[in-house]
Formats: structure tokens, C-alpha cells, sequence
């Protein structure tokens, strides 16, 4: 099967949009880790727009995170009001080009550039921490402000989950058995202990990101958030699911490109300081620390084991996936401990 001609899509989708403008050229400016491809496209006259293309996963899915998190970026309050990219709209509708072929399927959207301010270094200090625990608890504020006026998603953890379990038990996963077994008896654990902790029922739910990176959002020179892109991996989930990111932004040893998603940053007393500063402005409970555990969970099944190789390159997977039956599913249970962080908390 042929590869997928990029820059032949994305032009049709451009002409299908508007073909009153003409492309100058289009540039990738993709990341190279995940297997989305982002493009920069310039005119003759008029501004750039960057393209984000996908061939993984369904279309109907693509097509709804992308709805939310347009809504999410017209319709937050201030002073987030332009912290996300808007999505460009046609005939007051989300754009999405929608390829397919015999062999091939793809889908386009198109959003408008953003500003940029600074970027946080490499290795925070302890000021920088404390800051971007307390942001991220108003952006998270924010979000559950108009998550009520958004699009009900379809997917959560819980139906990812169930369908990583079908795939193995259909025989569809590559894998060795005890590999199976491992990852069977992980998802067990994970949907005993969302139940237990009322996920579904009394847990609140709002729009998060996922993977915050130094490198993906920018902040002002007092270091409160700015703008944020690459939305790769958006979903509408507890707001615990963005913690695992921000231990890593958090940790001693700094952020990273190239990383293992050991579980041992949420233990830092680095991220504890976050935690305190973060609950501060938006309290925590005692069933969202203990979650915090099972996000990270499902973070390896679903994102590690589950989408990896459509994630990542498939070498970097290879060498994820195997960390991950190796090492992060054998030190979830034992290197988590929920009672150091609600005593910080004094929960």
C-alpha cells in the first residue's frame, strides 16, 4: 500500500475550503514523535494557517475532540480567552476535510496561528513550580466553567479501556500471552478502582490536554499561561489526567523530548509543592488523589499499550511498550503512594 501524499491532501482540503487563495508553499512542522503531522501553509495573500492531518482512528472521533475543543477555544473566559488556537469554520460549521480513497483515509483541520510568549526552562525552580500550580488549577477552573456548554464526547477511560480488553480477547493485539495476561489483569485493576472511586458518578469532567510539555504552551514574563497548542491527545476526563504531565514539567531532573513514563515524578516533593499550590486555588479531593494513580494507569494501557505504535514512531513504541511490561506496570501499585499526598494536602 502506498504511502499517503501529505502535501496532496492538504492541498485539496485547502482548495475544497477556500480556493480563492492560493498556497505559497506548505511546510511540516511537525514534532516527529507522534504519527499526526502538523503543517505550516503560507499565501500570496493572505496569513498562514497551520493544517493538522490524522489517518488514525475513526473520523467520527477526529471530528468530535476537534468540535469540543473549538468550543473550548471560543468560549473560554478571561484572561484564557485566546489561549487556544481557534479552528477556521465555514459557513459557521468546524472545517474538517475528510480524504479517502481505496487504500487510504485521512482528515484535515484547519486552525489560525497563535501568539507565543516565553517558555518555561528546561528545569523549573521552585517558584516556577509553585506558579504553574497555581495556573493550571485556574485553567482548570475555567474549563469546568463552560464544560456543561459543551458537546457530550463518546469515548471516556473507561470505554478506551473495555476496547483494549475486546482486542485482546478477539486475538487481535501482538503480543505474547503473559504480555496479555499482564495487561488484563491491569485493566481489571484500573476499572475495580474507577468504580470504587465513583469515576463515573462523582467525579467531575472536563476538558484537559493530557501532555503539557515545556515545549507545547507558553506563558508571560510572570509566568502565568499564555497559549497552548499541539492538541494530539485532548479528551474530556477528570482534571487529575493532567497531573502525570505536569510531575514530569515539575521534576528535578526537568522536561524532557525523549522520556520514560516511569510513575516516580508524582512522587517528587517537587510535585507535592505543585499539588499544595494547585489546591489552594481549586481544592482537591481525597477520591481525585487516589485517582491520580489510575490515570497514570491508564496512561500506559492506553497510550503506551493500546495507541502506541499509532502514537509514536515505531521504534520509540517498541522501546515503550517494553519499558512498560518491563518496568511501569510492575511500579504502579508499589511506588504510588496516595497517603504521602493527602497528608501534604491534609486531606
Amino acid at each position: 500500500m502506498e504511502k499517503l501524499d501529505n502535501y496532496h491532501i492538504i492541498r485539496q482540503a485547502w482548495k475544497e475550503f477556500d480556493d480563492r487563495h492560493e498556497i505559497k508553499g506548505i511546510f511540516d512542522v511537525s514534532a516527529h514523535v507522534s504519527t499526526n503531522s502538523v503543517y505550516k501553509i503560507s499565501f500570496y495573500n493572505r496569513q498562514p494557517v497551520f493544517a493538522k492531518l490524522s489517518d488514525y482512528g475513526k473520523f467520527e472521533h477526529f471530528k468530535e475532540d476537534h468540535i469540543i475543543i473549538n468550543n473550548l477555544a471560543n468560549n473560554l473566559e478571561i484572561p484564557y480567552e485566546t489561549f487556544l488556537a481557534q479552528s477556521l469554520v465555514k459557513r459557521n460549521d468546524l472545517y474538517i476535510y475528510r480524504y479517502y480513497s481505496q487504500d487510504h483515509w485521512a482528515w484535515v483541520v484547519f486552525y489560525n496561528p497563535i501568539k507565543v510568549k516565553n517558555k518555561l526552562p528546561r528545569r523549573l525552580e521552585e517558584k516556577h513550580v509553585k506558579k504553574s500550580g497555581r495556573e493550571l488549577a485556574r485553567f482548570h477552573k475555567a474549563c469546568y466553567n463552560i464544560s456543561s456548554q459543551l458537546p457530550i464526547a463518546s469515548k471516556s477511560v473507561v470505554t478506551d479501556i473495555h476496547q483494549l480488553m475486546k482486542t485482546i480477547r478477539e486475538q487481535k493485539f501482538c503480543a505474547t500471552q503473559e504480555q496479555k495476561d499482564l495487561i488484563l489483569r491491569q485493566c481489571d485493576t484500573f476499572l475495580n478502582n474507577a468504580d470504587h472511586y465513583n469515576y463515573m458518578t462523582e467525579i467531575d469532567i472536563i476538558p484537559v490536554f493530557v501532555d503539557w510539555n515545556i515545549g507545547n504552551f507558553s506563558v508571560t514574563a510572570d509566568g502565568k499561561f499564555y497559549s497552548r497548542w499541539d492538541y494530539d491527545w485532548f479528551r474530556m476526563s477528570s482534571r487529575v489526567m493532567d497531573f502525570y504531565f505536569f510531575s514530569r514539567v515539575c521534576s528535578d531532573v526537568g522536561d524532557r523530548t525523549v522520556f520514560s513514563y516511569v510513575i516516580d515524578p508524582l512522587m517528587e516533593e517537587r510535585f507535592i509543592l505543585f499539588l499544595k499550590e494547585y489546591h489552594k486555588i481549586y481544592p482537591l479531593t481525597e477520591p481525585e488523589i487516589r485517582l491520580i494513580q489510575e490515570c497514570y494507569r491508564f496512561f500506559i494501557l492506553n497510550y503506551v499499550i493500546k495507541d502506541g505504535p499509532y502514537f509514536f514512531q515505531p521504534t520509540y513504541a517498541r522501546k515503550l511498550q517494553k519499558e512498560a511490561y518491563d518496568v511501569y506496570f510492575r511500579t504502579i501499585d508499589t511506588n504510588f503512594q496516595a497517603e504521602k499526598l493527602l497528608r501534604a494536602l491534609k486531606l
